[in-house]
């Protein structure tokens, strides 16, 4: 009875808050909302054992995705009266768009399989005695490592290639030599000056 409060409670915080991401005005507020849509949802996942997706939802986005839009959104001066001007322009795009969503929801809903049923299906059961973030970590690092190792390289190239894209050279601003300052002597970075006690350094 308690769980399925919980979950009740959790669910309609995370509808309203969504309703609210999509139909307030100010962009910060909608960040806000979002962040509670996100911490709802945190909760549903916890109710349903995957404390690992739970920690993970409150970690990735509201830790660091949301945190960054917030400050983006913030630092940014968005004109709202410019969006709603400009909203005619794209209201067809987004309800083709919101009509193409509608329709895969409804072929998901369409194919749902019951819990009994779902725990038919399940190809590797969950080990007795292990919680599910330790046998996700032992099938992602066993079974599927490659493909884990491929996806961190492909996150790391594209890491470089924003770096790459995004960095001007000035030529008004100094910048750091890596090479040079790390091949520097002590001879060369410091002096070392005897002082007599009661006397001061001369420049």
């Amino acid at each position: 009875m308690t769980v399925a409060l919980f979950f009740y409670m959790f669910a309609a915080f995370l509808l309203i808050s969504a309703l609210l991401v999509v139909s307030v005005r100010n962009p910060v507020h909608a960040a806000l909302f979002l962040i509670l849509a996100f911490f709802n949802g945190s909760g549903l996942f916890l109710l349903a054992g995957a404390e690992f997706l739970s920690m993970l939802l409150l970690i990735v986005y509201v830790g660091a995705v949301m945190v960054l839009f917030l400050f983006v959104v913030m630092m940014l001066d968005i004109d709202t009266s410019e969006l709603r001007a400009s909203m005619a322009t794209y209201l067809p795009t987004g309800l083709a768009v919101s009509l193409v969503l509608v329709a895969e929801l409804i072929m998901v809903f369409s194919a749902w399989i019951s819990a009994p049923d779902a725990l038919k299906l399940r190809a590797a059961p969950m080990p007795a005695g292990v919680s599910n973030t330790e046998a996700l970590g032992r099938v992602l690092y066993t079974n599927y490592v490659y493909y884990f190792e491929m996806a961190g390289l492909i996150l790391l190239v594209a890491m470089i290639g924003a770096i790459v894209l995004s960095l001007h050279h000035r030529k008004d601003v100094r910048r750091q030599k890596p090479a040079e300052q790390s091949a520097r002597r002590r001879k060369e970075a410091s002096k070392l000056v005897d002082v007599k006690p009661g006397e001061g350094l001369s420049s």
